[in-house]
């Protein structure tokens, strides 16, 4: 939630129009309301699969503290509160994309992926990449090369940080029925892949760049952050442990991973605001 909150408001103070504060506002809490509906959806869906798993188990929902019915109104009711809101106070395009995002992570993610498919975060990561967009598109009303790259950043970024966690938590999924990767292809598999993901993660990361859409700033950071992730990446891709206890390249990149792109899209708006 903090990351989708903060890459939609770094897409909207990223962008080259200025903002009114109180409509920018706006279209944050929208992004943050839209983001919590479908969280919300999301917990309503999968109550029997969080009661089953030790990380999830003390929800609103398995641990009885909510009747299910109250969950889904609530859902549903927020996701349509957050997107007549944005369309009111910004534009068609910003609202628009945001009932994408939020019908993306509940359908697509939730409903059809999560317990069908080891591709479940591939394809369901579009889902957490749509707010650089949905900020993007509030400030502006259109779509730019920048803000698609933002997207692809995020998207490229999402398999390597939840596989990362998946990693240690592998016995969570497995006893739930889930079928991420390592329980589905085992840990060597699944170590591969995450540092597969990296290579192009990294190259989007690092294109707006030399792409002359960013300055030296952003250019510097992505490339320093962007090292340390792949070399993390490597350390999880040498690591043959089963043992959750000796997982720690693996808890060190899902760690580093959230900071990257707190620290990627800070550098993106420093950027943005510090040179003309």
């Amino acid at each position: 939630m903090t990351l989708v909150v903060f890459t939609g408001l770094c897409g909207l103070l990223a962008a080259p129009v200025p903002v009114h504060p109180v409509l920018g506002f706006t279209a944050v809490l929208c992004i943050a309301l839209g983001a919590g509906a479908a969280g919300a959806l999301n917990q309503w869906y999968e109550a029997d699969l969080d009661k089953k798993m030790k990380r999830t188990a003390g929800r609103p929902l398995p641990a009885g503290r909510m009747e299910p019915r109250s969950a889904l109104h609530f859902g549903v009711g927020l996701s349509a509160f957050s997107v007549v809101l944005m369309d009111i106070a910004t534009n068609h395009l910003a609202a628009a994309i945001l009932a994408v995002s939020i019908l993306f992570y509940v359908v697509i993610y939730t409903v059809w992926l999560k317990r069908r498919t080891a591709q479940n975060i591939v394809i369901g990561g579009a889902a957490g990449a749509f707010p650089p967009l949905i900020g993007w598109a509030a400030a502006t009303g259109d779509v730019t090369l920048l803000p698609v790259l933002l997207f692809a950043i995020i998207f490229l970024w999402t398999p390597p940080h939840f596989w990362a966690l998946s990693l240690f938590v592998k016995s969570d999924y497995a006893a739930a029925g889930v079928p991420m990767m390592p329980v589905v292809a085992g840990l060597q598999s699944t170590r591969r892949q995450a540092f597969l993901y990296t290579l192009p993660m990294v190259a989007a990361a690092i294109a707006p760049w030399p792409l002359g859409l960013t300055g030296w700033i952003y250019g510097a950071a992505s490339i320093a952050l962007n090292a340390l992730f792949l070399l993390f990446a490597a350390a999880v891709l040498a690591n043959k442990a089963t043992d959750p206890a000796k997982m720690k390249p693996e808890k060190r990149l899902f760690g580093y991973s959230v900071l990257y792109l707190f620290a990627l899209f800070g550098a993106l708006v420093i950027d943005a605001r510090l040179i003309p």
